[in-house]
């Protein structure tokens, strides 16, 4: 289970744990484009409306539970490379913890406030009993979206990224059938989509146990590891709450995005739900590149061996933008077929269209960016991440999809080059950034 992986070629490491991880986002975001694709044969247009709505949400709440646990993944990654396994395991612990405590409490607090979210939304009125179905059935699993998020983040730490991905995949295939059984035999709806996904995420979780419980390879964990350690958790949190923040607030910016979209109408509003899977599915290689970033650059940290860090950074800004360029390219012939894959409507598939060609430039963009927030979280400095990311949000993300879509009307195009402008000044800010920490000799963490 455990993998050094400070030695050997970095590009062949990047290669070899970026791929399992790719194809673990791969299979994740099937989660919610299988939803929506199923339910849009079966169902009309408000039921696809609700499952877009609420799965963002649940999108929200999921990266920022990732976010949380970079910090895991990272303290974890430079014990590893440090050979501290007895730190390595005092992390898991405490992670497992922490993570077990915060998924009680916000699934109390979730379940209280599934109408408010719906409302908050601005859920068009034909959607919001499908909307709130779906979150209230989503949220009583948000303690199995946890658990597998942390056992995943801890593979990841300990440099194994295969593992992960067999998990997830089981909970693919079977939250497809799933959702063919509810949605398709059982006519249950929006329900029907937040039900497959939560048994799926319960049995993807039951086989990991299993696995763990079988596992005699990697750190040997004592009771003593599960007692919170202020030392410990402080590494965690120092590192995981500004990435946990970063993400929840960005999340919420394009809440913000899909409030405007469905003030305009439903067409608008299933248009731009539908394109934020697509988006979600596109931005695989990028985020995979953050993660692989991460957790090799925490490894190489914590090895003694930063020149390494900052090569595991040069390499996968290179195929970040490399699969940006090309996948923008493509998009601006095929936008509207790409769309009407999710729904039978000629007006969802053209103004989804219209949005996709100006959204799909952000791709290239993040593909920088998210490789320069890898490498900050690697070497202890989250807070950057957090800083360019909400930066680039307050001043351009919002008020430019709400300035193009008051001036812009007609069209969605305007609304997704806000986006990718907004990446283009979290660019320039990591860019900045960068140069200052290098110039000061601050690409290595400090000592606690």
């Amino acid at each position: 289970m455990e993998k050094n992986l400070t030695t050997g070629s970095v590009f062949g490491n990047i290669v070899r744990f970026s791929l399992p991880y790719l194809l673990s986002y791969f299979l994740q975001t099937l989660y919610g484009m299988a939803d929506l694709f199923i339910i849009g044969w079966y169902e009309g247009v408000a039921s696809t409306t609700a499952v877009a709505i609420g799965s963002q949400v649940m999108h929200m709440l999921t990266v920022m539970i990732v976010g949380l646990a970079m910090g895991a993944t990272v303290t974890i990654g430079q014990a590893v490379g440090a050979r501290d396994r007895r730190g390595a395991a005092s992390c898991i612990g405490n992670t497992t913890t922490l993570f077990l405590a915060l998924s009680v409490v916000l699934t109390g607090l979730l379940l209280a406030l599934a109408r408010p979210i719906a409302a908050v939304m601005s859920t068009p009125a034909e959607a919001v009993p499908g909307t709130i179905a779906y979150l209230r059935i989503c949220f009583l699993g948000v303690p199995l979206i946890t658990a597998y998020n942390i056992i995943a983040s801890i593979f990841r730490g300990l440099g194994d990224s295969k593992r992960p991905m067999y998990f997830i995949a089981i909970a693919c295939a079977a939250n497809i059938a799933l959702d063919y059984l509810f949605m398709g035999a059982l006519h249950m709806g929006p329900a029907g989509a937040a039900l497959g996904t939560t048994l799926a995420q319960a049995v993807s979780v039951v086989v990991s146990l299993l696995v763990i419980r079988r596992a005699r390879d990697g750190i040997a964990l004592t009771r003593g590891d599960f007692r919170p350690q202020r030392a410990v958790m402080g590494r965690i949190l120092r590192i995981g709450v500004p990435v946990a923040l970063q993400d929840g607030l960005i999340q919420i910016a394009f809440l913000f995005i899909t409030v405007i979209a469905n003030r305009r109408g439903l067409t608008d509003a299933a248009a731009v739900g539908i394109v934020e899977k697509i988006i979600s599915f596109l931005f695989l290689v990028p985020s995979s590149m953050l993660s692989t970033v991460s957790a090799l650059g925490a490894q190489c940290i914590g090895a003694g061996k930063p020149r390494r860090a900052l090569q595991t950074l040069w390499y996968a800004i290179a195929i970040a933008f490399g699969f940006g360029i090309l996948i923008s390219v493509i998009i601006q012939f095929v936008a509207e077929p790409v769309v009407g894959l999710f729904t039978d409507s000629a007006a969802v598939a053209a103004a989804g269209g219209q949005y996709l060609r100006g959204y799909i430039l952000d791709c290239c963009l993040a593909g920088l960016h998210f490789c320069f927030s890898g490498y900050f979280c690697a070497i202890g400095r989250s807070e950057l991440s957090f800083l360019h990311n909400i930066t680039a949000v307050v001043l351009v993300r919002v008020p430019g999809a709400y300035l193009t879509s008051r001036y812009f009307p007609a069209t969605l195009l305007p609304m997704g080059l806000a986006t990718a402008a907004g990446s283009l000044l979290s660019v320039i800010i990591c860019v900045i950034a960068f140069l200052v920490l290098r110039r000061r000799g601050r690409l290595v963490p400090e000592e606690d």
